[in-house]
């Protein structure tokens, strides 16, 4: 449990209790929690509720994802190196099965990369029904709304102001934040691209996912 602790950082005792009985341990997650305050692990905070008001035509509610492929949702999160450098990531995320697909780090990202890196995605994965963004400039590019409609892609863009209604993506970008960029300190890109692909592995294939069981 504390080796798992170490490992995962960010996780509560019921995602330890998960890994612990996927090994073979007889661990239920009120004895894991026992366990857990005896050896003075800390729980992370829950956090506080917030309302959702998904009613835009363009939002989760009303475009829920019926099944692997039908909805993706892209957006852009930021950081920088040890030299005060910034670097872009560019995410992916299937909003069915939860998977991040991919995610793109370079020091700049502009539409012509994000045609690129969606092109890669097409070839490999198919096509979605349905992309879901904000209203970022990289998005709403008169190039990458024209190739999209082009493949038959429908764009979805949420109110502005609104990143709710991008509900999947945002909360992948606090999981990506909270477990892995506020535990590391990157002093190259090429450092940054390789860990953070090592990252995406384990949360596609390692992690456990409670909403999906």
């Amino acid at each position: 449990m504390t080796e798992l602790a170490l490992q995962y950082g960010r996780y509560g005792y019921r995602k330890i209790s998960r890994f612990l009985r996927d090994e073979g341990f007889a661990a239920s997650p009120k004895r894991v929690e026992r366990l857990w305050r005896r050896e003075g692990l800390k729980v992370p905070k829950r956090q506080p509720k917030r309302r959702r008001l998904w009613l835009n035509d363009g939002s989760c509610i009303r475009r829920r994802a019926a099944g692997p492929n039908h909805v993706w949702s892209y957006d852009f999160v930021q950081d920088r190196t040890t030299d005060g450098r910034v670097y872009r990531m560019l995410v992916v995320v299937d909003e069915f099965t939860r998977e991040c697909l991919t995610i793109q780090v370079a020091r700049k990202l502009s539409s012509w990369e994000v045609i690129e890196a969606l092109a890669d995605l097409f070839l490999s994965r198919g096509l979605p029904t349905y992309i879901r963004s904000d209203n970022g400039p990289e998005f709403t590019a008169t190039a990458v709304r024209e190739w999209l409609g082009g493949l038959e892609v429908a764009p979805l863009f949420i109110e502005p102001g609104s990143p709710w209604e991008n509900g999947y993506v945002e909360s992948f970008n606090a999981r990506l934040r909270d477990e892995f960029l506020d535990g590391e300190i990157f002093y190259t890109l090429k450092e940054v691209q390789v860990l953070t692909e090592r990252w995406r592995w384990q949360y596609n294939h390692v992690r456990p996912h409670q909403a999906l069981g």
